[in-house]
């Protein structure tokens, strides 16, 4: 008699082969990113961007996204139409490309695509495994054919609709299934920013929202191309020069666009980088060119009419990119990306052609425009002269960063574990909570570090003026990684804690005091934000008892809910000002015990948005503040109550 196998047993029998778009059900999150509403939003990107490669081929003007009353998606494009007829497979081109990974007109040369974002062939097939239904209809060659799918199985063949008449094009319908997704509402919001910057990117473009839920619409369309895209980041700024640098160059067979404006009321830089519309948000070779090529040109222009004097040393880097707000460009043929994420560019040959184009654009715009370089000029020279001051208090930090024995702040009240990924800094406002926080917390894994008065606003101020903040200082040398600043002293790898935790007041007081840690994490620690170790505590605010049993709530609703719950009169509620009113076992209960806690993950969806937010709410201008509070005051409820 045969012995059983055993469940740990590992033999040939053990290997599994997924067929067809069987892998894609299976690990959904390695061809999307995640299951979360960011993978939901991105099912839409995926099909959009095929549009979008129309648009870029030149056989494209208009892009309609609608979002329909049972939350499918419809995208409808003037393009080609997708290809139909018999496929080497023997199947119909038109089901190739919906069932097959790696299936797509983005790999050879003909009469495909030289310039695509979609470069691995599983978007749309991707898209229709993970939806209940996807129906596709493509209008060309004089007649519309049409096949609908089920969770990725074709439900029909291939048929011949009818006659196009004047419509041409493709038009993808398709219903996100439950099974995979965590959420399957769709953010109105969410989409138009993303349409809203391939419009820029590809400018004469019309892209169309419609929202069938709301009865909203929103068209996006901008002649000036990424000019209007870095207009639009700086419309809230005071900018050193009226005119945007802009430049274009088709270099051999890739495109190049370029467009910046220094802004004189921030001392912050903010570049976007893109390859064929993909956002580069690592960078990558692009980035590189253009700022060899920045840095040469106003340095050659400045010596050459006298803005520099000769006895000033060259400006660096790091000087001119100050107040800068650039908007960088590429197309081209077979681009070579860092990663599966596409995240940063590493095309060699692209750093040469971008810094040539930027070096030629460049120097004409400040030929025709001397006032406005000597502008920038003087603007980078005094950026320069603070250099010094800011080097000498960054390497003050750093020395004190070492992080052994005595190095630390005394403020930390530091953990056991040495090994950063168990190991969690909660950032607390206040003393009174910083000593409740070190009473309660468990000592083996979880550091306290108190806040003293407030932070200060990294938005309006110098590098030197930062790192000279005691608050931030001791911070930076008790998370012991540096600071990402663009002289780039920063270090994942030396983090000491990959939960870093804000645990502020839930009033105005407190929501400021998180605000202001927020921009100083989103403009000098930000990998620490895209690692996902930045979080923010959801202690109660209210304290529901009987006596014998006791349960927290963290609103009105589920404090409502509690009181019904206990099914008595005799029920007491306490409303917590702040996180001092907790003792120390409070305080573990509800906003440090790992099985009780609720956490925020601070997240970066869109950088240019994101950027926006942080110079509205805490940079330099107060008419832009004013008109988001009066425009937002009407929807704020129970404020600090």
């Amino acid at each position: 008699m045969a012995a059983k196998k055993s469940a740990g047993e590992y033999g040939a029998s053990s290997i599994q082969v997924l067929e067809g778009l069987e892998a894609v059900r299976k690990r959904p999150g390695m061809y999307i990113g995640s299951t979360d509403e960011r993978g939901l939003h991105h099912l839409v990107y995926e099909v959009v961007d095929n549009s979008v490669d129309e648009a870029m081929a030149g056989h494209a003007t208009r892009i309609y996204v609608r979002i329909c009353v049972d939350n499918s998606i419809e995208v409808r494009d003037d393009g080609r139409g997708v290809p139909v007829g018999k496929h080497a497979t023997g199947k119909d081109a038109l089901e190739v490309v919906h069932t097959v990974l790696h299936a797509g007109g983005k790999f050879g040369e003909g009469g495909g695509y030289k310039v695509s974002g979609g470069l691995h062939g599983v978007g749309v097939s991707v898209v229709n495994a993970l939806s209940v239904r996807l129906r596709v209809e493509s209008a060309r060659d004089g007649f519309i054919w049409s096949q609908e799918y089920e969770r990725g199985a074709p439900r029909t063949k291939v048929l011949k609709v009818g006659p196009a008449g004047d419509r041409r094009g493709t038009t993808t319908r398709f219903l996100p299934d439950p099974e995979m997704f965590s959420t399957t509402e769709f953010s109105f919001e969410t989409l138009a920013e993303r349409l809203r910057q391939s419009a820029y990117l590809n400018k004469g473009l019309w892209l169309t929202l419609t929202d069938d839920r709301t009865d909203r619409e929103a068209t996006f369309y901008f002649q000036g191309g990424i000019v209007s895209f870095v207009r639009h980041l700086n419309r809230k700024r005071k900018a050193t020069h009226d005119r945007p640098v802009y430049i274009e160059r088709n270099i051999g067979t890739t495109a190049v666009e370029v467009a910046f404006q220094y802004q004189g009321d921030s001392w912050s830089e903010t570049l976007l980088a893109f390859a064929n519309n993909i956002n580069t948000v690592d960078g990558g070779t692009h980035v590189t060119g253009f700022r060899a090529a920045l840095t040469s040109s106003l340095n050659d222009w400045g010596r050459k009419n006298g803005a520099i004097k000769e006895s000033d040393p060259n400006l660096t880097g790091e000087d001119v990119r100050e107040g800068l707000t650039a908007v960088v460009s590429v197309k081209l043929e077979d681009p070579q990306f860092e990663g599966q994420t596409k995240a940063k560019l590493g095309t060699a040959e692209i750093k040469g052609i971008v810094q040539t184009a930027v070096n030629e654009g460049l120097t004409q715009f400040l030929e025709e425009n001397p006032g406005d370089g000597k502008e920038v000029i003087r603007q980078a020279l005094n950026a320069a002269r603070g250099r010094e001051a800011a080097r000498k208090a960054r390497d003050l930090v750093l020395r004190k960063g070492a992080l052994e024995g005595s190095a630390l702040p005394g403020k930390l009240s530091d953990c056991q574990e040495r090994d950063p990924a168990k190991s969690e800094l909660y950032i607390v406002e206040g003393e009174s909570a910083g000593g409740s926080a070190k009473q309660g917390r468990d000592r083996r894994f979880q550091a306290i570090f108190p806040l003293r008065g407030k932070l200060l606003n990294v938005e309006k101020a110098r590098i030197d003026k930062i790192l000279g903040s005691d608050n931030i200082r001791t911070l930076i040398v008790a998370l012991g990684a540096g600071i990402q600043d663009s002289s780039s002293n920063f270090d994942l790898a030396k983090l000491r804690y990959h939960k870093v935790i804000i645990m502020t007041d839930a009033d105005v007081d407190g929501a400021h005091i998180r605000t202001l840690l927020l921009t100083f994490f989103y403009r000098y620690m930000p990998a620490i934000i895209e690692a996902g170790y930045l979080y923010i505590a959801q202690p109660p605010l209210y304290r529901v008892s009987t006596g014998k049993e006791t349960k927290y709530a963290m609103n009105e609703t589920e404090r409502d809910a509690a009181i019904a719950s206990f099914k008595t009169k005799n029920v007491g509620v306490q409303r917590f000002k702040g996180l001092g009113e907790m003792n120390a076992e409070q305080l573990w209960e509800t906003a440090m015990n790992p099985e009780n806690r609720r956490f925020l993950q601070a997240r970066i969806e869109d950088a240019a948005a994101a950027n926006e937010i942080f110079e509205m709410l805490m940079g330099e201008r107060v008419e832009p503040r004013r008109d988001f509070i009066k425009a937002e005051a009407r929807k704020v409820q129970n404020l600090d109550v």
